[in-house]
């Protein structure tokens, strides 16, 4: 018999329970975040990190209304953040766009901005491997400090010593485009 019924409200999560969960919701909470967004890898990536949060938080969580709705409006919640996230940037590289194409020299602020992008990504992949994994979850996902740890089983604090770090390899080495 299912713990996850509409008798039984109240859920404690412990292993068996988990797998149960997943088998029985997962292909729902990939539904709702592919038929939102239409990429498959985000999706996929979203219903990982759903039951991923499940099952870290699963010793103090209990779930009060059915299992199937709470993952439900946690695939929903995912899916505004993601999306909230990704028009974020986009308003920002538009303004960013709008702001060096105001001048005459456009053309010139083109290749220099693509130059400095180049640039930048090619010194983020000579970083460490956590240290750059940390810094695009920061700077590419848009995720905090405390999503970062949490998704990466490590303490804010090491987020915040390899966000300095990358930051400071950028400094050094982005001399020529300092104003």
């Amino acid at each position: 018999m299912s713990h996850f019924t509409r008798s039984n409200p109240t859920v404690r999560i412990d292993e068996k329970s988990f797998k149960e969960l997943y088998q029985l919701h997962w292909e729902k909470i990939f539904a709702v975040c592919y038929n939102n967004l239409r990429d498959v890898e985000v999706a996929k990536g979203m219903v990982q990190e759903i039951f991923k949060s499940l099952w870290e938080r699963r010793t103090e969580l209990e779930i009060n209304v059915s299992a199937e709705r709470y993952l439900l409006r946690a695939a929903k919640f995912k899916v505004f953040e993601y999306l909230r996230n990704t028009r974020i940037r986009r308003e920002h590289m538009q303004q960013v766009c709008m702001l060096e194409c105001g001048s005459a020299d456009c053309t010139e602020n083109d290749v220099m901005y693509n130059s400095l992008k180049q640039k930048v990504s090619d010194l983020v992949d000579t970083l460490p491997t956590q240290c750059r994994k940390v810094f695009k979850m920061s700077r590419e996902q848009g995720l905090s400090n405390k999503e970062i740890s949490h998704s990466l089983l490590i303490s804010e604090r090491a987020v915040e010593y390899h966000i300095t770090r990358a930051l400071s390899t950028l400094k050094a080495n982005l001399d020529e485009y300092s104003v």
